[in-house]
């Protein structure tokens, strides 16, 4: 049609939460009289508290905070002043819209807690601010390489970014910061922890703060933004890179066994979704519904998928007619909805990205088959492309689908000892097939109900590479997904040597690219070869390859390995002859690779504890170990665990040890041992 229509919808969720609209916030200003620290934190609590909040409120993602230092006659002008007092000097926190925009993934991090009391959400926002100053930072360091900005300018930044700092961890743990200021070792404790002047602060360190590293490697990273609707995510195109590399692999080790694709609507009827009852009882929280279209209310909500098996069904019983339309193997590449309360970029949003294949067989054991060929298939993407060790096993029935008969997992193990759920596959039996009675002819002339499997991945293993592999300084991408494989840094000094050292690195990369390795000249001249080799390090690129005048002079260059960080992992003098050169990177990108699973390993089996009773497993819980025992509890017992410990059962593993094994519950014999661990 020509004319636009005037046609509005509207996704609720049952029951429809009742949210305030966010605040438009342009500007903010605090200032505190004295510049010390403890005046700093008692204004910018003060001004955050006096704020109007919300829980999806934000600062703009225009904002930057920045922190300046004024003298005796700002202060008058902006809070006045006693006659004939001494002019002090005046700490100003304020947002002002800037050159370089802080990141609104910084900005809306408030919007990934829930808040509790006025104190969480003040928290959150001097994290915010804290944050965005850290924007301020780098851009006044990019400022001083062109000569805009003097090293006082970037010193005094980073003072104030180390304050605000400050005021979180006093904001977060009152009580120790009292404890520590009133022993006069606070201030001490802050200078040998903080960073110095002038030093990068853009991601912090994994082993300081677990959780902020993951969202600041995705930020400084570009891998994710925040969307502007609460709990969703904008996937950049360094990140989507690697989820192309993932559906790349996967796609093609689907279509070897059969597997053919298709799609399948994203609106569903919602009374597809009530007819397998264990089915809608699992999916009715997380469930998002639209109950208007074309300004009228629908005479049926539609369902925003959170999953297909219910609309695959209804298909797969106009599809199939008799047993020689079996078996159908399916797999669509789309995205799924799931209203999450708590939400964290790549691991669990309110929408993602995934797989989902779906089958029909005539027999059980074909149905069982596909489900435990296809967790294997994940096994072998998780170990051999990603690098990432897991544990394959069965699901409990607590922690099992909703509509499975049986739910098998791979289980892998974050750089914080949490357990995360990297694929799934199902064999669902005849659940849905006689919820949507989908039928065949057989053989004999019978009408038989037919057996199906689903089986699935998501970006959700984005999440899962960056907290197995990352470090302090970032990422640490696996070769077989890195969107880059080698970076090729030409140095020379500026009007000299440059076309020559030029010549040089395209050469390299041409070779290389040849070769299909995934190769990027870095000649941006606006940065330094030290801030290029910090930088990319930072994103995760496997390897590095120099080239400077000495090396064109002796047909060589100088690559540098991420797994091995300063002088141990650089190589000089590497020849630049093409078969030469190609040999030695796949040769080292190999070898970067079987590094990586190495050490994911050898950190899993490390922190994997064998237990034989319930102390046993609350302590080795506490640790943050992952737990191993023999289990015949109950639904119950295990439900009762979780509640006690925060810890459920992981998965049944396929690789049994040697019995016998005694309940941890019970002490009664048991036939399996089970893992139990915390999790995403």
């Amino acid at each position: 049609s020509s004319s636009r229509s005037t046609a509005e919808s509207a996704v609720t969720r049952l029951p429809t939460p009742s949210v305030a609209p966010a605040p438009s916030v342009r500007s903010m200003t605090v200032v505190a009289v004295g510049g010390d620290t403890m005046s700093l934190r008692m204004a910018l609590t003060s001004a955050l508290r006096r704020a109007p909040r919300t829980a999806s409120a934000r600062l703009p993602s225009t904002a930057r905070m920045t922190i300046s230092s004024t003298t005796a006659p700002f202060a008058a002008s902006t809070v006045g002043s006693h006659r004939g007092a001494r002019p002090r000097p005046v700490v100003a926190a304020h947002v002002r819209h800037g050159v370089r925009p802080a990141s609104s993934f910084t900005l809306s991090a408030a919007e990934t807690a829930t808040a509790s009391s006025t104190a969480d959400i003040d928290v959150d926002a001097a994290k915010a601010a804290a944050a965005a100053q850290g924007e301020a930072v780098r851009s006044l360091k990019e400022a001083a390489k062109k000569g805009d900005a003097t090293k006082d300018d970037v010193d005094a930044a980073v003072k104030k970014l180390l304050e605000l700092k400050a005021i979180v961890e006093q904001l977060e743990n009152p009580a120790a910061a009292a404890a520590a200021e009133d022993a006069g070792a606070k201030a001490k404790d802050a200078s040998s922890a903080a960073p110095s002047a002038g030093k990068d602060v853009g991601v912090t360190p994994k082993s300081q703060d677990f959780s902020r590293w993951y969202l600041d490697v995705i930020r400084e990273c570009e891998l994710a933004d925040y969307g502007p609707a609460r709990g969703t995510m904008v996937i950049r195109p360094y990140g989507y890179a690697i989820w192309e590399a993932i559906q790349r692999w996967m796609d093609a080790d689907f279509k070897k066994s059969g597997v053919q694709n298709a799609y399948f609507p994203q609106l569903i009827p919602y009374s597809f979704i009530t007819k397998e009852a264990s089915h809608v009882e699992g999916f009715s929280p997380e469930l998002a519904l639209v109950t208007r279209g074309g300004g009228k209310e629908l005479e049926e909500p539609l369902v925003v998928r959170p999953t297909s098996e219910t609309i695959v069904n209804n298909m797969f019983t106009q599809w199939i007619q008799s047993y020689r339309d079996l078996p159908i193997l399916i797999n669509q590449w789309a995205n799924v909805h799931r209203w999450e309360m708590r939400t964290r970029p790549f691991i669990r949003t309110l929408e993602f990205l995934w797989q989902e294949g779906h089958t029909a067989h005539a027999t059980a054991e074909e149905a069982e088959a596909r489900a435990v060929q296809m967790i294997d298939c994940y096994r072998r993407f998780a170990e051999t492309v990603a690098a990432m060790p897991v544990i394959v096993g069965r699901k409990s029935r607590v922690e099992s689908f909703a509509g499975a008969e049986r739910t098998y997992t791979i289980e892998a193990m974050m750089g914080d000892g949490k357990a995360l759920q990297a694929g799934t596959s199902h064999n669902l039996g005849r659940n849905f097939s006689k919820a949507f009675d989908t039928t065949f002819l057989d053989e004999k002339g019978e009408t038989r109900y037919v057996y199906q499997s689903s089986w699935g991945v998501s970006t959700r293993l984005i999440g899962g590479i960056i907290m197995t592999h990352g470090d302090d300084a970032g990422l640490r991408l696996p070769p077989a997904l890195a969107p880059v494989q080698v970076v090729v840094v030409p140095i020379a000094q500026k009007n000299k040597d440059e076309a020559a050292v030029a010549t040089a690195a395209n050469a390299i990369a041409a070779t290389l690219e040849n070769a299909g390795i995934r190769v990027k000249v870095d000649d941006d001249d606006r940065n330094s070869p030290g801030w290029k080799f910090a930088q990319w390090e930072m994103k995760g690129v496997p390897i590095r390859v120099e080239v400077g005048p000495k090396d064109v002079a002796k047909d060589a260059c100088v690559v540098a390995r991420r797994d091995r960080p300063g002088k141990e992992g650089k190589e000089f003098g590497v020849a630049v002859e093409p078969s030469s050169l190609v040999a030695k990177i796949r040769g080292t990108l190999d070898d970067v690779q079987g590094t990586y699973l190495a050490q994911a390993k050898a950190f899993r089996d490390a922190n994997v504890v064998d237990v034989t009773t319930y102390d046993e497993l609350v302590a080795a819980i506490d640790a943050g170990k992952w737990a191993r025992g023999g289990w015949e509890g109950s639904d119950e017992d295990e439900k009762r665990v979780k509640e006690e410990t925060g810890a459920t059962i992981r998965c049944f593993p396929f690789e049994q040890p040697a019995g016998p094994h005694a309940c941890i519950m019970s002490g009664a014999p048991a036939k399996e041992v089970c893992i139990f661990a915390k999790s995403y």
